[in-house]
């Protein structure tokens, strides 16, 4: 439990996110712009900030498009779907599962995040783009240079979501697995460890690890010094901030339950992790 206690103890330390203490002013709720719902902050339907948050919120550009699948039964004011949705709305979409896209164009490199049987790191997936220009599947040839183009992510359930995997739209796209990372979601989910990541960091994660794994196969010297300095020294880690917005709702989300709440008594922190 040494590791988790010294995260918990300065969870976002390492993170660079815009000043969210703003959020704690306003009072009430309002309707939202789109859909006319009474919505706190804003709509985890339509996506869109309350118009008093207009202008006000941190909104990303991201390097790869990002797909997120949500199982119909997953409750759209608990997921932190909407919170990368909301921050990066030109590059992430939600789809209710089974209304999803078909992800057959071989102009682009798909990968689902996906721990299946034949997943591989983020590094390692790179790394076979960069050597043979194919992705890590043999039954889908690609065409575009950027070693990922498209990310896809399951929202639900562990149980809900193999469901989801076995899609055909989905089975036979390459998975690729995230590093480890403590999640410090408050939401609690029987039966599965504290590996297991809210939405909004799984898809943070992966753009980190995006960014580490371009740089080690860079030809730029000095982009390959940057990812050996960041996996070496992760304390102090030399990585890029520019995704680290992704998290500026969930952060505050974060404070805002452990202002109610005792980190150590919500059973979501007591977790095994394995």
């Amino acid at each position: 439990m040494e590791v988790s206690t010294e995260v918990d103890a300065n969870p976002f330390g390492k993170y660079i996110i815009s000043d969210w203490h703003f959020l704690e002013s306003m009072d009430g709720r309002s309707t939202c712009p789109k859909c006319g719902k009474s919505r706190k902050y804003f709509c985890y339907t339509c996506y869109v900030p309350i118009k008093d948050l207009e202008g006000k919120l941190p909104v990303l550009n991201l390097p790869i498009k990002v797909d997120i699948i949500k199982h119909a039964k997953e409750i759209d004011g608990k997921s932190t779907s909407a919170h990368a949705a909301l921050l990066a709305p030109n590059d992430v979409s939600i789809y209710i599962f089974p209304c999803i896209p078909d992800y057959d164009d071989k102009s682009e490199n798909i990968v689902l995040v996906f721990p299946g049987k034949d997943a591989i790191s983020i590094e390692e997936f790179v790394s076979r783009q960069s050597a043979a220009k194919v992705g890590a599947s043999k039954k889908r040839p690609y065409s575009s240079d950027k070693p990922i183009d498209r990310a896809i992510f399951i929202d639900s359930t562990w149980n809900q979501c193999k469901g989801i995997f076995k899609d055909s739209r989905l089975r036979d796209l390459p998975c690729v697995v995230l590093k480890q990372r403590i999640t410090q979601f408050w939401r609690h989910q029987e039966g599965s460890p504290r590996w297991y990541l809210a939405t909004v960091e799984a898809v943070h994660q992966l753009l980190v690890e995006l960014d580490l794994a371009i740089k080690s196969h860079s030809a730029d010297p000095e982009s390959k010094k940057t990812r050996i300095e960041g996996e070496a020294n992760q304390k102090d880690d030399i990585l890029s901030h520019e995704f680290d917005d992704l998290l500026f709702f969930f952060k505050f989300m974060y404070e805002k339950i452990h202002t109610l709440y005792d980190h150590n008594q919500l059973k979501s922190y007591k977790r095994p992790l394995k």
